[in-house]
C-alpha cells in the first residue's frame, strides 16, 4: 500500500498587485496555516519520500513550513506543476519511482481539488472517510488529502484512491484566533 499526500499551498499574498502570479508570498494567515498542517503532518507521523512541489513561489514556501520534514524526503521542485490540471498531476505521480512508499504533492487548484476527486472516484466520496464531505465541497488553501494506494505508481488512475483524511487548517484549534 502506498500513500499520496495532496496538499493545496497556503493562503497567498495579494499585498503587491505588480508581483506575477507565480511570485506571489504566503501571508501571515498562510504561513500560521502552513505551520499547523505541519504539525498535523509531524503528528500523524506523516513522512513522505518524495516531495513534488510547484516551482511557485507560494508552494515553495509552504514547503518550507513544513520543516523538518522526517527522513529528509527527496524534493522536486517542477514547473510543470503551476497550475497543473489533474490529468497533468496524475501523470506526474505515474512517474514516481515505485520504490516510493510515500509521495506528498503540493500545488494549486483547481487541478488539486478535481485530482482528489478524481482519486476517490464517485464511491470513494460516498464513503466514511473523515473530511469526504468536506473535500467534496471544496479545497481551501493550507487543506491537505491523505490517500491510501493499492496500485503501483504508474498505474494510478481515477478511483485508484481511497481517502484516509482531509484536514484543512479552518478545522485545527490554533487557527481559530
Amino acid at each position: 500500500m502506498r500513500q499520496l499526500l495532496l496538499l493545496r499551498h497556503a493562503k497567498s499574498s495579494w499585498d503587491d498587485p505588480s508581483l506575477p502570479d507565480h511570485a506571489r508570498p504566503l501571508n501571515a494567515r498562510g504561513k500560521r496555516a502552513a505551520a499547523a498542517i505541519a504539525g498535523v503532518m509531524h503528528g500523524l507521523g506523516l513522512a513522505p519520500d518524495i516531495v513534488l512541489v510547484s516551482s511557485a513561489r507560494r508552494t515553495l514556501q509552504t514547503l518550507e513550513a513544513l520543516a523538518p520534514l522526517p527522513d529528509s524526503p527527496m524534493v522536486e521542485p517542477m514547473d510543470d506543476l503551476y497550475l497543473a490540471s489533474w490529468h497533468r498531476l496524475l501523470e506526474t505521480l505515474r512517474e514516481a519511482p515505485e520504490t516510493a512508499r510515500s509521495v506528498l504533492l503540493i500545488g494549486h487548484n483547481p487541478g488539486l481539488h478535481d485530482l482528489a476527486l478524481a482519486l476517490a472516484g464517485p464511491a470513494g466520496m460516498a464513503g466514511k472517510a473523515p473530511g469526504t464531505q468536506r473535500l467534496a465541497g471544496g479545497y481551501p488553501t493550507g487543506a491537505l488529502a491523505e490517500f491510501a494506494i493499492a496500485a503501483p505508481w504508474r498505474l494510478l488512475e481515477a478511483g485508484g484512491g481511497r481517502l484516509v483524511r482531509f484536514v484543512a487548517p479552518n478545522d485545527l484549534p490554533e487557527m481559530a484566533i
